[in-house]
């Protein structure tokens, strides 16, 4: 999902900015995910002046996949991941979707009062219905499941459980938000007012990592390069990642180059510019690489011990994850009993 939602609420007569990532549990994490989403969340968690909401994203994760080992092993590997990067959950609130019952219960609830043409509209739809179209004599809708389908609703229910009102995202999460802000209207129509309608907020500063083969780092492209891989098959990786055919002495670019990208994500803006000289001065691609694996296994290997004795530990994560799940109730189930109440879901008694 790798989304960002900043809402604000009133905590101890006191304003804070709420800031709430979702992450799908469907694979191993990767340096993208850490540079792009992690790190950042993880420094916003100790923000005395926020209080940061954190999920395990797995009633999203059986949209994209149906092996029930894949999505348990990923949710134990991305909790292990956040925990031993520094995660404060002192101040965030770190849960599993699933163990916020009412969020799914407001999907439906939202589902009820949703467009069908607005679902037709989503850009997953719209791909995977364009793709069975290329075939000849083909069904539309072969393949696509009402998960897919309705993906954009349980997204928004994610969001206006909480009322965001600022969503910080990646230019393709921008249609979900409009999504949530048209599903949210309509309800706040019919309904009243019970949600804020959210905003959509560009990250322009997160930092998207290119993969081995040159594209952009992603599970899909099967171009990752696991965040707390072994120090051997680490450097192994970074070894493997796609270069041109320049000589060492010959002048290259930074532009567009996988090792520079990856670098610049870790290193400081001296570090940067020192290397961006020394490309012009011909850096060799095998020097580059080790540069590039002494630097990232630098930063990492304190929290790779960390990850590897809390993987030894899962009950320490669980309870981990489920005192983030109470406190997320604190909010959720309330605010729930205002919706049904709202639709007319109650008591029939007032005893």
């Amino acid at each position: 999902m790798g989304k960002l939602v900043c809402i604000r609420i009133k905590e101890q007569h006191m304003e804070k900015s709420i800031v709430l990532t979702g992450i799908t549990t469907t694979g191993t994490p990767h340096l993208g995910n850490y540079a792009g989403a992690i790190r950042p969340a993880i420094n916003a968690s100790k923000d005395e002046n926020s209080r940061p909401f954190y999920f395990l994203a797995d009633y999203h994760a059986l949209i994209k996949c149906t092996e029930p080992d894949r999505v348990k092993q990923s949710s134990l590997e991305i909790a292990a991941s956040w925990l031993a990067l520094g995660l404060d959950t002192s101040n965030a609130v770190f849960y599993r979707q699933s163990d916020v019952p009412e969020i799914l219960e407001l999907s439906w609830i939202l589902t009820c009062s949703t467009a069908k043409g607005l679902m037709n509209r989503a850009h997953a739809y719209k791909a995977a219905v364009a793709e069975n179209e290329e075939t000849e004599g083909s069904d539309a809708d072969k393949g696509i499941t009402m998960g897919l389908f309705s993906y954009p609703i349980l997204m928004a229910a994610d969001i206006l459980m909480f009322n965001a009102n600022k969503v910080p995202v990646g230019k393709d999460q921008i249609q979900h938000i409009e999504m949530a802000r048209d599903i949210a209207s309509r309800f706040n129509h019919v309904y009243g007012e019970h949600f804020v309608l959210p905003e959509a907020v560009l990250d322009d500063n997160a930092a998207t990592l290119l993969g081995l083969d040159g594209r952009k780092m992603s599970k899909s492209y099967n171009n990752t390069i696991p965040l707390f891989e072994s120090e051997k098959k680490l450097r192994k990786l970074i070894n493997k990642i796609k270069t041109n055919s320049l000589e060492p002495g010959e002048p290259k670019e930074t532009e567009g180059c996988t090792l520079f990208g990856i670098y610049q994500a870790f290193a400081s803006p001296q570090e940067v510019d020192a290397i961006r000289q020394r490309y012009a001065e011909g850096i060799g691609w095998g020097e580059m690489k080790q540069v590039l694996f002494e630097k990232i296994n630098d930063e990492l290997t304190p929290a790779r011990e960390r990850y590897e004795a809390l993987l030894e530990s899962p009950e320490h994560i669980e309870q981990q994850l489920r005192e983030g799940a109470e406190k997320a109730r604190e909010i959720s189930i309330p605010f729930i009993r205002r919706i049904r109440e709202a639709v007319g879901i109650s008591s029939i008694s007032k005893s």
